[in-house]
């Protein structure tokens, strides 16, 4: 199983490395330039708030069948019919909740115009991962990681065409990025669809009361986790546009958007971890094999990763947000410095807290294999009570910087919570070592950032080269990255016992 991990995230990490940054980089940001902070904040809180709803498109369908289909092969063909019926009905159920929410907390006009598109992208990409659910649990991981950036080069594509050759004589708009991004995930199902089709043979829509009572039984655990975790990990942006006046909140939504898409950047390639891993997790715990060696090696690798860019992140975040955004037309040069220095020190404690949900992606992961969902719901409920308390109390005064210091302390509680409790649970060996070595890791890597920062060796840019290559050397040195041992797995000669 770690060789399988290995290759497969090898292969992965690889395909999005070619295509996510250059849509994070490229394509959003850019499109955040050309409209404007404000305007960017405006569709920035509007998909956020429609994010928040996003398990009643899926109930926890996608993670259950992920993890039955892993276990239970045979059970596509019986149940995807039958499933994807379930979804469509979802999506009718999601958008009349979407709209009575947003028009219960006051938006009208051009928000529920913007609403419903990025509503109807939501349920488009629901139906996308529920499909490749079935794929990545058939264990096909190559053609799940072709299927997972299909719909960024497509966006990079029309989006592209749209910003970049004036082929339609108008100023771009932000209503034109989500009718890219619909285009995009319409093609990106149609090709998930077929290759599902390709193993269960001809889908036959079906109502069959009992079967989906019988699904929801089962799936609503994960339904309520996903839930909770959607609230606290995306209410920041609705809460900061919510309870700053207009046109501020649209604002400060921005301000934090800038920040938020390197995180989200980051949180994407993490997440790939756990695609992977529990379908790994639930095949394993079911054959009751150990999973301390494949825990730790996954762990390892994100974890340092996380931790190098965090200090990066640190010691560079305004020279990162000074190069990533413009000056838009009619803004002074002081409120483009405040905008930048507001975002840099977001920037600073957000990607710090993706120290705490890399963690997450793992240890939550494999809790979820092991079906604690109990153990995982009371966690993230404490997680949601916790970020509702601290951005209620902290936007009022300091704006987005608020609720990036909610979303550090929340991500950091919620993730030693699920440290301790995998251990407890899964009986887990001690891994004090791992520890001390990602400790190390750390101090090493900070104190020499302080060192370069001091002697002013060269540009920024290559200071931030540096640091990153010191990490990953001193990391390969106290084997947080194994080199010797990924050689040994990939090469067939590891013992997993």
């Amino acid at each position: 199983m770690q060789k399988k991990f290995l290759k497969n995230l090898i292969f992965l990490l690889f395909l999005n490395l070619l295509v996510k940054p250059f849509w994070i980089l490229g394509i959003d940001r850019q499109v955040q330039n050309v409209t404007g902070t404000g305007e960017y904040g405006f569709y920035f809180a509007i998909f956020n708030f429609s994010y928040l709803f996003f398990i009643f498109l899926d109930l926890g369908i996608t993670n259950f069948n992920n993890r039955n289909i892993a276990r239970n092969n045979q059970h596509l063909q019986e149940h995807f019919g039958g499933m994807a019926t379930m979804k469509l009905l979802l999506g009718m159920g999601y958008g009349i909740l979407v709209f009575t929410v947003a028009w219960l907390i006051g938006y009208h006009g051009r928000q529920l115009y913007l609403l419903a598109w990025v509503g109807f992208n939501q349920f488009l990409l629901s139906f996308i991962l529920y499909l490749r659910s079935n794929i990545s649990g058939l264990l096909l991981f190559s053609t799940d990681s072709v299927i997972s950036v299909t719909d960024r080069l497509l966006m990079i594509l029309f989006v592209g065409i749209l910003l970049w050759t004036g082929v339609f004589g108008h100023r771009f708009s932000i209503e034109w990025f989500v009718y890219a991004q619909t285009l995009a995930y319409l093609f990106t199902a149609a090709a998930a669809l077929w290759v599902v089709l390709r193993k269960s043979g001809k889908l036959r829509l079906h109502w069959d009361f009992s079967f989906f009572k019988m699904i929801l039984r089962q799936s609503l655990p994960f339904a309520l986790l996903v839930l909770i975790m959607s609230f606290y990990s995306r209410m920041d942006s609705v809460m900061i546009e919510r309870l700053l006046p207009h046109p501020l909140g649209d604002q400060q939504a921005g301000v934090y958007a800038q920040a938020y898409r390197l995180l989200d950047a980051s949180q994407n390639m993490a997440y790939l971890f756990a695609v992977l891993l529990l379908p790994l997790f639930s095949k394993m715990l079911k054959e009751k094999k150990k999973v301390d060696g494949l825990v730790r090696l996954a762990f390892s690798i994100l974890m340092s990763g996380a931790l190098i860019i965090a200090v990066v992140t640190h010691f560079f975040a305004k020279d990162i947000m000074l190069l990533m955004y413009v000056q838009h037309a009619g803004e002074t040069s002081a409120a483009y410095a405040l905008r930048i220095g507001q975002s840099a020190l977001i920037f600073k404690l957000l990607m710090w807290s993706f120290v705490g949900a890399s963690s997450n992606y793992i240890f939550g992961t494999l809790l979820t294999a092991n079906n604690s969902l109990k153990t995982l719901n009371l966690i993230a409920l404490m997680g949601l009570l916790l970020n509702f308390s601290l951005n209620w109390i902290l936007i009022p005064y300091y704006h987005a910087v608020g609720s990036a210091v909610a979303t550090l302390v929340t991500q950091l509680v919620t993730a030693i919570l699920q440290v301790v409790f995998a251990f407890v649970v899964l009986h887990l060996k001690n891994g004090l070592g791992m520890w001390l070595r990602l400790f190390v890791l750390l101090v090493g890597t900070f104190l020499l950032a302080i060192v370069i920062q001091w002697s002013n060796i060269g540009s920024w840019e290559v200071r931030i080269l540096l640091i990153f290559g010191f990490g990953l050397l001193l990391g390969v040195v106290i084997k947080t990255l194994d080199v010797r041992k990924f050689i040994i797995i990939l090469t067939n000669k590891y013992d997993e016992k």
